[in-house]
């Protein structure tokens, strides 16, 4: 079955102090190409939670965001008392003021706040990694979600270009006939006496440079070939887009050897159908 890139993964958890919230969102892209936010104690674990991810969603732009609030007594940053107590001494000897104003002043200068490095509690971050867990297999089913509308629509339009190859297949035969009448005509109209044999020898060659049969036969088979491609268990968008191309070449030949305005017409249909696969297929994983 296959996935869109496009996804969205929200878990939050709340610890004794802290609420942590995880989001992953992604977008289509031909590789895989990751940002992640994340508080700087967690940073230690960033290369673990790439390479979870990596092996997860596989492809396409990805943002893994976790957010960190406090919601208990906990804090890693302190008042350097110390280095306080002599800014305000100094402050004193330079300008009169109350200790209120004075604090508030000292408050501010450089080193008056120390922020200490917190260590990471293996218990807290297995229930972190859990929440993770939990928003990459909300991100995953959000892209087999996405996945079975493409397909549908997928099948919809592949279907359409077949019923149109039907069309073509129906006409063929007059296409040709009107081929054949137009040349017998125009030599008729330049009233010159030909060779029958040999002007037959040379029509067959003129109306096998039209002939669209074999064009008609590898379209219908890539056609069934993209339809099993969507019922692969992996998700292959690289190889539907390689099927679609084969798809288009066929049209295009079929478009330029028809030389008849009726088949003309539904080969542009068959164009229009496949333009919006292609784009389409630009967001399958």
């Amino acid at each position: 079955m296959i996935q869109s890139m496009t996804g969205y993964g929200k878990s939050v958890i709340q610890l004794p102090t802290k609420k942590i919230s995880i989001e992953i969102k992604s977008l289509n892209s031909k590789n895989l190409d990751l940002n992640t936010r994340m508080p700087s104690m967690y940073r230690e674990k960033e290369l673990g939670i790439r390479k979870l991810i990596a092996s997860k969603l596989v492809r396409g732009k990805v943002d893994f965001s976790l957010y960190m609030e406090i919601t208990g007594e906990e804090t890693s940053t302190q008042i350097n008392k110390t280095v306080v107590k002599q800014y305000i001494k100094q402050l004193k000897e330079v300008v009169d003021g109350n200790d209120t104003e004075m604090l508030k002043m000292a408050i501010r200068m450089p080193d008056a706040l120390t922020t200490e490095r917190d260590e990471i509690d293996e218990n807290e971050w297995s229930e972190i990694a859990t929440v993770i867990d939990s928003s990459l297999e909300k991100i995953q089913q959000y892209r087999l979600d996405e996945g079975e509308m493409l397909e549908a629509d997928f099948i919809g339009r592949v279907q359409s270009i077949s019923n149109l190859l039907d069309d073509v297949i129906a006409m063929d035969p007059d296409r040709i006939e009107g081929v054949r009448e137009r040349l017998t005509k125009g030599i008729a109209d330049i009233k010159e006496k030909v060779d029958e044999n040999r002007f037959e020898q040379e029509l067959v060659y003129y109306i096998e440079k039209f002939d669209i049969t074999e064009e008609k036969v590898r379209l219908k088979n890539h056609l069934e070939y993209f339809q099993k491609a969507l019922k692969s268990e992996d998700s292959n968008g690289k190889k539907l887009g390689f099927i679609s191309q084969e798809m288009g070449r066929e049209i295009n030949t079929i478009g330029s050897k028809s030389n008849h305005a009726p088949m003309q017409k539904l080969v542009v249909q068959m164009k229009d159908e496949l333009e919006k696969i292609k784009e389409q297929l630009l967001n399958v994983l």
